[in-house]
């Protein structure tokens, strides 16, 4: 919006700030982290009175859980308001990519708000079924990947080769769009823990913030050997955006927290990272940069599939957050753990823009 206007006036003195992506996308943090950071108390406040007992904990989870009984969820609410605020401010509004990413972020803020939503009133953990949220979810991610690629093509590219794969057509919406939900649904699983998902995400969104200003950059692009997208530099804004937004909610959602970001913020927030790396043609990257989320969702699918094969678990419990839990480890120690391996994780995933 400013920058709109700031064009308009044609960026006499000042304004010509407004030019710079770099300027627009710390700006977008600045702003998000007040937003938050101010809105916060009072939103957390309300939540509490409207959803009474909050979220319902599992019985069979780990007993120190059951602490945690009364912390209102659905605190994802407060990071997606502080994210569109802060991003249509200080974004171009002429920009697709922005625009196809916060209809991911939006779309799937809602299904997971109507699932929060009916965990919150039913006092179970049911919510939308399995079925209909993935047939939403895929729906909403299939349409951002066709506005995308309409604009960036549907050539796949690899981590360490330099240029295209291969062209693999219209099928690029099929996978673009599993990239999204895949990534949406395993952040989501993530989020067991105070803190655990919140930080990961900030990370991602910082390693992929250089990943789409340099995609956006002819000159760092073809000196790098990695696909350039024309356009993709205005992520930054957005992905900034979620960095101000996930501070100020880590705020409040330090150990012990006093508000869950529910699948409202989880699946949002992984179904736009997947959504960038779509943009970015940097799907495979982001299975790297956002290796905890996978390692999450993995543990899930293999505890379930050896159940059914064999009636034993690998893990004590699944996502495995919960498994070194049950091994005796403490809340913090496990968050902490897991901050540093993803930062690990985002450190080699960027090293991928170099050894190609």
């Amino acid at each position: 919006m400013l920058y709109l206007i700031a064009e308009w006036l044609g960026f006499p003195g000042p304004l010509n700030l407004f030019r710079y992506i770099t300027f627009r996308a710390g700006a977008a943090t600045g702003t998000a982290l007040l937003i938050g950071l101010i809105l916060g108390p009072a939103f957390i406040a309300w939540l509490r009175k409207k959803q009474g007992k909050g979220q319902p904990i599992r019985a069979d989870g780990p007993q120190s859980h059951l602490a945690k009984r009364g912390t209102p969820t659905m605190g994802g609410l407060l990071i997606l308001i502080s994210v569109f605020l802060a991003t249509l401010l200080w974004m171009d509004i002429g920009n697709r990519y922005v625009w196809a990413v916060l209809l991911v972020t939006a779309g799937f803020g809602v299904i997971g708000f109507v699932d929060d939503f009916d965990k919150v009133k039913k006092r179970h953990h049911a919510g939308l079924s399995a079925k209909l949220r993935l047939l939403l979810e895929f729906l909403v991610a299939g349409l951002a990947t066709f506005l995308m690629v309409d604009l960036s093509g549907t050539d796949l590219y690899l981590p360490f080769m330099q240029g295209s794969v291969m062209d693999i057509g219209w099928l690029y919406i099929a996978f673009g769009a599993f990239v999204i939900v895949a990534f949406g649904n395993a952040v989501n699983l993530t989020d067991g823990l105070d803190g655990l998902a919140t930080m990961p995400v900030i990370i991602a969104s910082i390693a992929f913030t250089l990943i789409a200003y340099l995609v956006g950059n002819a000159v760092f692009s073809e000196y790098l050997g990695i696909p350039h997208v024309l356009g993709t530099g205005e992520l930054t804004v957005f992905l900034l955006a979620i960095v101000g937004a996930g501070l100020a909610f880590l705020w409040f959602n330090a150990p012990p927290a006093a508000v869950f970001m529910g699948d409202t913020g989880s699946l949002a927030l992984g179904g736009a990272l997947g959504a960038v790396a779509v943009a970015t043609h940097h799907e495979f990257v982001l299975a790297i940069v956002g290796g905890l989320f996978v390692l999450e969702a993995v543990s899930v699918i293999l505890q379930v599939f050896f159940f059914k094969r064999t009636g034993k678990r690998i893990f004590k419990m699944a996502p495995i957050h919960h498994h070194f839990e049950q091994m005796g480890w403490s809340e913090p120690t496990v968050v902490i753990r897991f901050w540093i391996i993803s930062f690990v994780l985002a450190l080699a995933g960027l090293s991928t823009l170099k050894l190609r």
